[in-house]
């Protein structure tokens, strides 16, 4: 096989391992045969996928919005477009704390030395708005939101969204005000903020912790990042059900 020909699995497995190293470790942990080692490539594995180390950057990026599109791309419209609102900012949180490495790349927080975000690559951000901006038409439409800019009542939801994952994957939200207790009563207040009736609100973002898991948890495993390799435990002699771990948010979810 030509060491030239792209495969798709090393690809991801090198943007799993740029992004680690970046979020952990920092700019001045990126080389090329840093991360060439810890995939079980060469170097010119990197070139031939990405061309160069901001090629590679630039790719985490892109690769994390599009799983962020992936979790929204699971949500259905319903007769409820509150409760569709509040289930978007639940698949932004899952996508941020199941994708940490990948997300605190996304906004340009860690990158490279001399590395900065094109016009094109904030582009791949804001694209994830649309479907949030025709969300909250919806709502306005069906007389929940008193708003009457639903680019600004989406844009909302992203600032409130992004600012509470990003305090959540640094550990500062605990008891009493942890994680999941800010993230529900968030929900609601966003919606009120937007003019929604305070009991109309509370009980849509209820329904949406019911659709979380039909919905957005049923998205295929290959959406978390890679996580490092656990030497084989002996099966069973009797069959077992497996159980896939969640952090506690997803099961309040």
């Amino acid at each position: 096989m030509s060491p030239r020909r792209r495969d798709p699995e090393v690809r991801l497995e090198l943007i799993h391992i740029a992004a680690r190293l970046l979020a952990e470790e920092g700019p001045e942990s990126m080389s090329t045969r840093k991360i060439a080692t810890e995939a079980g490539t060469s170097t010119m594995a990197v070139y031939t996928h990405f061309g160069s180390m901001s090629g590679l950057v630039r790719e985490i990026v892109h690769e994390g919005f599009a799983r962020l599109a992936q979790n929204f791309d699971r949500i259905t419209s319903t007769d409820d477009p509150v409760a569709d609102m509040a289930l978007i900012g639940r698949a932004y949180r899952h996508m941020a704390v199941t994708n940490a490495n990948l997300y605190s790349v996304m906004f340009g927080g860690r990158s490279l030395a001399g590395f900065e975000l094109s016009e094109e690559d904030r582009q791949h951000g804001r694209y994830n708005l649309v479907g949030v901006v025709e969300c909250a038409a919806r709502c306005i439409a069906a007389g929940r939101f008193t708003t009457t800019d639903e680019v600004l009542a989406a844009h909302h939801m992203w600032l409130a969204m992004h600012g509470l994952v990003t305090l959540e994957l640094g550990d500062y939200l605990i008891d009493p005000c942890d994680a999941d207790r800010c993230f529900e009563t968030q929900l609601v207040t966003l919606m009120v903020g937007e003019g929604d009736d305070a009991e109309a609100a509370a009980e849509s973002v209820r329904r949406s912790a019911e659709r979380f898991e039909g919905e957005v948890l049923a998205g295929p495993d290959s959406e978390k990042e890679a996580e490092p390799e656990k030497e084989a435990e002996p099966e069973p002699a009797e069959p077992v059900r497996n159980k896939r771990s969640r952090r506690r948010h997803t099961r309040a979810g």
